[in-house]
């Protein structure tokens, strides 16, 4: 049974040739923030499930071979005769640093990942659950966006913990910045941990400090602020503080914030204290190692084959460990 349910969207990220166009050919890698983060988890060793939708294509069987490879629960996983998986242009600059640029493999029916269904999501995922992980991407679509209202309802109902990607992606959505703002506000209102870049930070709340956004919101979440090469900032069980970013030689950044939450979520389901009353030094090495995470995966392509096993963190951390 798993830990953590993942909800939300599986994709490919076809990745351009840095400085080039990805629309003129590059590299497909599977992809997707909450399909990052599960697989991320696995590869770690935490019990994991996706709870998404993929076409019955090959960009699906790709997903459900590398989730049987990881050891992903599949119950969750929805399946669309109609509409393909989706393929997301990424630009690449010579820096490793990415944006979105569209999609690719749109019929007219619009992507499986926009058809979530409400009615198709097995209770049996919330039984054991502690964790139910989504991002913003649901909230694009109607269906998708009931469906993670459903999603929702049932892990509170179990009393499984909700974590929040923020994940503002603008290429998703087809309304306007100031009507995306106004969906996905009251999700903030519901979380126990947030997780934001620091842009975002400031785009949805106006404020970067995550101690101030966490005690601004009912839950008093923990809150996360990831800042790139800049670091991570947190706020949580009542500590602060900062990690630097680890010195690697970026190859491609795509992946990197969802290999950095894995790497958090895989301690929180090890040490629930760490969200209540936790020692500042025991908060401090669970963000070391979730940034250790982070860090590796920006020295490989793409955002899940060169996600890191415990071992592999491990052994960074002693490499970058402090003389």
């Amino acid at each position: 049974m798993p830990d953590v349910i993942c909800c939300g969207e599986a994709l490919v990220d076809r990745l351009g040739p840095p400085g080039g166009n990805p629309a003129e050919g590059g590299e497909d890698c599977l992809g997707g923030a909450p399909a990052n983060v599960c697989c991320g988890l696995a590869r770690l060793g935490t019990s994991t499930s996706f709870l998404g939708r993929l076409g019955q294509d090959a960009i699906g069987a790709a997903f459900a071979q590398v989730f049987q490879g990881r050891g992903v629960d599949q119950r969750g996983l929805q399946w669309d005769r109609q509409r393909p998986s989706r393929v997301v242009l990424v630009q690449r600059q010579h820096s490793g640093e990415r944006s979105f640029g569209g999609f690719l493999g749109e019929t007219g029916e619009g992507f499986a990942d926009m058809a979530l269904a409400k009615d198709q999501i097995p209770a049996s995922l919330f039984r054991s659950a502690r964790w139910l992980l989504f991002g913003t991407i649901p909230l694009a679509s109607p269906m998708a966006a009931a469906a993670l209202a459903q999603a929702m309802a049932m892990a509170e109902a179990r009393q499984v913990q909700l974590a929040l990607d923020v994940n503002w992606r603008p290429t998703f959505w087809r309304c306007g910045e100031s009507m995306a703002r106004q969906w996905i506000t009251p999700l903030l209102e519901r979380v126990h941990l947030l997780k934001l870049a620091a842009e975002e930070a400031e785009w949805l709340l106006d404020e970067r400090d995550p101690q101030a956004i966490g005690l601004a919101l009912p839950q008093q979440p923990a809150v996360v602020v990831t800042a790139g090469g800049d670091g991570v900032t947190w706020w949580m069980g009542g500590c602060r503080g900062h990690h630097p970013a680890y010195p690697v030689c970026v190859m491609d950044s795509t992946g990197a914030g969802d290999a950095f939450l894995a790497g958090l979520l895989h301690q929180l389901t090890r040490q629930p204290r760490l969200l209540h009353q936790p020692s500042a030094d025991a908060v401090a090495q669970a963000m070391a190692f979730a940034s250790a995470c982070g860090a590796m995966v920006c020295t490989g392509a793409g955002a899940i084959d060169p996600q890191p096993s415990v071992d592999a963190v491990a052994a960074f951390l002693e490499q970058h460990a402090a003389p």
